[in-house]
């Protein structure tokens, strides 16, 4: 059994296609269609071509993509689907199953979702499949949360959905009859980082395209096209993760560093807390350099050519 059109299709529609490397929201170097060099058949492509692994400005092709893409799938993710599945595996829930192994790992193989339908418990595999398996970097993703509910729709039923996760969205004059989720989702987010959209409804109109742009103009490795795609999106669920994670650790930086201050003078503990304190704004800095440098850049009025 091979992946069929329509599961590449499906993959392809979740992780969209992004020509210019950029972080994932976990702060993972991604490109095309989502790969990293986790990829062992990434990796080894990129090795040889370049002489080293993806790093930050490498750009690739759309042919060069689905090369890569169809010998990742055959050698990578297709593998052990095969082996962990059932005998009587059906080809929609194999598609399923390679989007979930593509995107999360092998490892998904051994987790209870797949044992839970290696052990013929297809509904029971269902319905845990759609709730869990949807944090990034210890946080909980709207995107994720998507994929995996389609991906467990697409097991139970065999209807194909058709997800526009990894699509761009471009700005419309006409309002959508229903909301899109994916441009709430970035409303949302560019309202908490200072980007007025504004009404949080789900249409990209020409107010949410403008924040769009501005926020783009803040990053020098976004293409500032207004256009709300793959690493767009990335980027924003990223600056997220970074405002939540400065709530709820910068409280305790700030302690540790107001005790390394009064007890400058003190025993040698008071020191270790101090360097504890220093170590942890530091790996902060790191961790989150991209956004830093966002700030930087809309403090000196830098913006994006």
């Amino acid at each position: 059994m091979q992946i069929s059109n329509k599961g590449i299709a499906f993959i392809e529609a979740h992780e969209g296609f992004v020509a210019r490397a950029y972080l994932d929201p976990a702060g993972v170097l991604t490109i095309g269609t989502g790969f990293t060099n986790r990829s062992d058949v990434f990796r080894e492509y990129w090795i040889r071509k370049h002489g080293r692994p993806l790093k930050s400005g490498d750009v690739i092709t759309r042919e060069e993509n689905r090369r890569i893409l169809t010998a990742a799938l055959a050698n990578e993710y297709e593998p052990p689907v095969k082996a962990g599945m059932p005998l009587d595996a059906q080809q929609h829930e194999f598609d399923a199953a390679v989007s979930a192994t593509f995107n999360l790992g092998a490892r998904f193989m051994r987790w209870k979702a797949a044992t839970l339908w290696k052990a013929g418990k297809r509904r029971a595999a269902a319905e845990h499949w759609e709730s869990n398996y949807c944090r990034a970097g210890g946080r909980v993703l709207p995107g994720l949360v998507r994929r995996r509910k389609e991906e467990a729709h697409l097991f139970r039923t065999g209807v194909y959905p058709v997800s526009a996760e990894g699509s761009p969205h471009s700005a419309s004059d006409h309002k959508p009859a229903r909301p899109d989720p994916i441009v709430e989702e970035a409303q949302d987010a560019l309202k908490r980082l200072g980007f007025d959209p504004g009404d949080i409804d789900g249409w990209m109109g020409k107010r949410t395209k403008q924040a769009v742009a501005a926020y783009q103009q803040r990053h020098p490795h976004l293409e500032n096209d207004g256009i709300l795609g793959p690493a767009t999106l990335a980027q924003l669920r990223r600056d997220v993760l970074a405002a939540k994670d400065a709530l709820a650790k910068g409280g305790g930086v700030t302690c540790l560093l107001s005790l390394g201050t009064l007890f400058s003078g003190f025993p040698w503990w008071a020191w270790v807390a101090a360097g504890v304190a220093v170590l942890a704004v530091l790996y902060f800095a790191w961790k989150y350099r991209d956004i830093l440098a966002r700030r930087i850049n809309t403090q000196t009025g830098r913006e994006v050519a």
